[in-house]
């Protein structure tokens, strides 16, 4: 590897030294950067690259760092964005055929206040279709293929954004997570993902799922790498109705290594034999050990709700998709279908030609629940059950300071095994969409492996205590050498490719 090529393959914390002592510009990592995405097309992580644009803006923080005059950690780092978050004057397809033509004319939230951090938005990256799947199969752009072993998923739907932090491609990447759809894909590429409390970041520019839902989270290869730009994008934004307006620490601080006097909770029914990898069991019951070991207390909770979470989530995610999903009409912008006969005809082919599979199927069951005779048997009730799934969060957490569970029931599976199964796929989130549902931080993290792919380990928090599960995380991660395991991808370079 180059010396800008083993600079990018290191954390943040690495690249930041690296550029502020002057070893390297952040032109010349911007160009490894730029360099590893084309060496590493076949993972089919991007989509879309910025190769003029990122250059010229890595010039400039080159003679920002030069002069003594960073503006942020972020400043000259390359990063990669999932393409359902808008920037201007970029494509946003949302990897649907609807809006393959799609160009934003304005930034998102996070975008801004990347820019204003100085980060290089180096690219895109490639996820399930309007971030509905949990394998990124659901895509125009074709399937995102796993680091550790390309012929398996790399989870979903922000496949694409934690495949290419964990082949080296970047160091930092953003995804959305709706039901773990930064979680799962952590999980099974081996990478840390966060999703923060509902509202700690604006989800203005975040083309919509579930309103309810949404949320954008990072990606990093370390706890303190999300802890960096967690700080830099959370915050209130008007523009977000939902957007909480308490103000927010600098997570920083609370990373030391420390977990002495933390109750941990284990949820009895998470531990259960039945459907999930012994080996993914194994190495969750290993990190609690070894968190143990760092001075945490772990006692057993109880959620009963659980058995309830995957068919409510379903209802209540596919209702507002429904929703979301109608402004896509063949009117206002995106796909608009030739030779239409009158209004109707043109709404009808537009979305049919339109919408994938997954999300066509999306649509259909979240119209029927919400159609008149349905709402109440349906909609309404799952709503109230997630209310009830979220008390079971707040008994279990007087009891406890964070809860802690295996991320996925499996390590990755093979490309194409569950896409005609449904179900099977819609159960990959049958550990994550209870956060979700409750609007809790939960983070995926890397504990081991199983079969030779990772085992993602999930920390969930209390309302906007992002803090605490990080510091857990990072005492796990500074006692365990698994966040430096790395995919043979990792180490492929530009002359070898």
């Amino acid at each position: 590897m180059s010396q800008a090529e083993t600079l990018l393959a290191g954390n943040l914390s690495d690249q930041r030294e690296g550029l502020d002592r002057g070893d390297i510009s952040a032109s010349e990592l911007i160009d490894a950067s730029l360099a590893r995405i084309a060496a590493c097309e076949d993972l089919a992580a991007v989509v879309s690259t910025r190769d003029t644009a990122a250059r010229a803006e890595a010039e400039a923080a080159s003679k920002r760092i030069a002069e003594g005059k960073p503006l942020s950690a972020l400043d000259g780092v390359p990063i990669l964005l999932k393409d359902n978050i808008v920037q201007a004057g970029e494509p946003a397809t949302c990897a649907s055929r609807i809006l393959e033509n799609f160009v934003s004319p304005y930034d998102a939230g996070v975008t801004e206040k990347l820019k204003v951090a100085g980060a290089v938005i180096v690219g895109r990256t490639n996820m399930d279709e309007f971030a509905m799947g949990s394998s990124t199969e659901n895509s125009i752009h074709g399937p995102s293929h796993n680091p550790w072993d390309t012929t398996r998923a790399c989870g979903g739907s922000s496949g694409g954004s934690a495949a290419a932090v964990a082949a080296g491609l970047v160091p930092l990447a953003l995804g959305s997570d709706t039901g773990g759809s930064i979680r799962q894909p952590a999980s099974f590429c081996g990478v840390v993902g966060l999703k923060p409390t509902y509202g700690r970041i604006s989800r203005w520019g975040l083309v919509a799922f579930a309103s309810s839902l949404d949320q954008i989270g990072p990606f990093g290869r370390t706890i303190k790498d999300c802890a960096t730009i967690f700080d830099t994008i959370a915050g209130h934004d008007e523009r977000d109705s939902t957007s909480v307006p308490e103000s927010i620490p600098a997570l920083g601080g609370s990373i030391d290594g420390n977990v002495e006097g933390l109750t941990i909770g284990l949820p009895r029914e998470y531990f259960v034999e039945e459907g999930v990898d012994h080996g993914v069991l194994a190495r969750v019951r290993e990190a609690v050990a070894e968190l143990e070991d760092a001075g945490a207390r772990v006692d057993e909770v109880s959620l009963p709700h659980t058995e309830y979470t995957i068919a409510t989530y379903y209802l209540i995610a596919t209702a507002e998709a429904s929703s979301n999903l109608a402004r896509f009409d063949g009117v206002r912008y995106g796909r608009r279908a030739d030779k239409a006969q009158d209004l109707a005809d043109l709404y009808q082919r537009s979305r049919s030609e339109g919408f994938g599979a997954e999300v066509k199927r999306r649509i259909l069951l979240g119209t029927y629940v919400l159609s008149a005779g349905y709402y109440d048997a349906y909609y309404a009730k799952a709503q109230r059950v997630r209310t009830l799934i979220r008390r079971d969060f707040d008994a279990a957490f007087a009891n406890c300071d964070l809860i802690l569970t295996p991320t996925a029931p499996e390590t990755a599976f093979s490309l194409g095994a569950k896409v005609g199964d449904p179900l099977s796929m819609y159960l990959s989130d049958v550990y994550t969409v209870s956060a979700n549902l409750a609007g809790l931080p939960a983070l995926s993290m890397p504990c081991g492996q199983s079969k030779g792919m990772p085992v993602g380990l999930q920390l969930i928090g209390k309302p906007l205590d992002e803090a605490t599960i990080l510091r857990a995380g990072h005492a796990f991660e500074m006692r365990t050498p698994h966040h430096l395991e790395h995919p043979p991808v990792f180490f492929r370079s530009e002359s070898s490719s």
